[in-house]
């Protein structure tokens, strides 16, 4: 048995999963917005859990960024900014005083279904985050791929293709803004539409207009649609997935998988692709379990 503890910008999910996959104690609270009630949010959670179950139990953690090779400092989280440059895994094991392996969410979230959920059958699964921004995960034989660097796997920072820039017509210098996340994510699209129509709107708002039929909301998702392929098409002409398993909020509301797959098809190497789209088996609750999975013998 072995804890997992999802840290996000606005809770702190726990659970406990055995060998076999099965769950139970599983709670959510609010996540602090402050880095020491953070850590000891986590340490109440695991003594609670351990005196409950009467055992000390190995515990995974998953959260936004990743820790640092390099300094062993978290980076790139920008949701949660309170965890940026902290030694977060070094101060759970210290005041945890025992292993703690952490890892980031999508990572966490690929692994879970790549193990046992809906990409359990292949050998090369892709997790992709599609929420206020744009992640992903990259999993080879039920077994993280991280990099040197511990950037393996995040899509969502690369720059757009000259396709998209030319059909959006865009024109900034800045780096940042040049980013897929910014075309993609859930902030991206209803910050466009805001811009483009007056209307400022949630986007799973705009997503139920476009189930309507609006035409200001159509417009917005058949780009996107395109834009998404696009994206995609790029990671498989460098990994050429077995799957692709999509998660988060903007990916919930997506229910044209099939349409998306299609016109990756116009951007791929050859005009071929075999693989799969798969929403995932176990849905938000999947970055926990993955985080559980950590540190078992097959996971790096």
């Amino acid at each position: 048995m072995q804890i997992g503890i999802d840290v996000g910008a606005t809770k702190i999910e726990s659970v406990v999963l055995d060998e076999n996959g099965n769950e139970s104690n599983r709670e959510r609270t609010v996540c602090p917005k402050d880095y020491k009630k953070i850590i000891k949010t986590i340490k109440e959670i695991s003594d609670k859990l351990e005196k409950e179950l009467k055992r000390e139990l190995p515990i995974g953690v998953c959260h936004p960024g990743i820790h640092s090779p390099q300094t062993g400092l978290v980076k790139n989280a920008p949701n949660c900014l309170w965890l940026e440059k902290k030694p977060f895994q070094k101060d759970l094991r210290k005041i945890l005083g025992k292993e703690v392996f952490c890892e980031n969410d999508a990572n966490s979230f690929a692994l879970s279904e790549a193990i046992d959920g809906s990409g359990k059958h292949y050998k090369i699964v892709y997790g992709i985050i599609l929420g206020s921004g744009a992640g992903g995960g990259l999993v080879i034989d039920k077994k993280i791929v991280t990099g040197p660097n511990g950037v393996a796997g995040e899509w969502g920072h690369n720059q757009i293709t000259h396709l998209i820039a030319k059909k959006e017509n865009f024109q900034s210098t800045n780096l940042r803004e040049g980013e897929i996340e910014s075309f993609i994510s859930g902030l991206s699209l209803a910050k466009k539409f805001n811009k483009q129509y007056k209307k400022n709107l949630k986007t799973n708002e705009i997503f139920e207009l476009y189930r309507k039929h609006d035409l200001d909301a159509e417009n917005l998702i058949d780009n996107f649609k395109v834009n998404l392929a696009m994206s995609l098409a790029n990671i498989i002409n460098i990994l050429d997935p077995d799957c692709f398993v999509f998660g988060g909020g903007v990916s919930n509301e997506i229910d044209f998988l099939s349409e998306v797959e299609t016109i990756v098809r116009k951007f791929v190497t050859g005009r071929e692709y075999e693989g799969v789209f798969l929403k995932p088996k176990y849905g938000d609750a999947s970055g926990v379990r993955g985080a559980a999975r950590l540190g078992r013998k097959s996971i790096y």
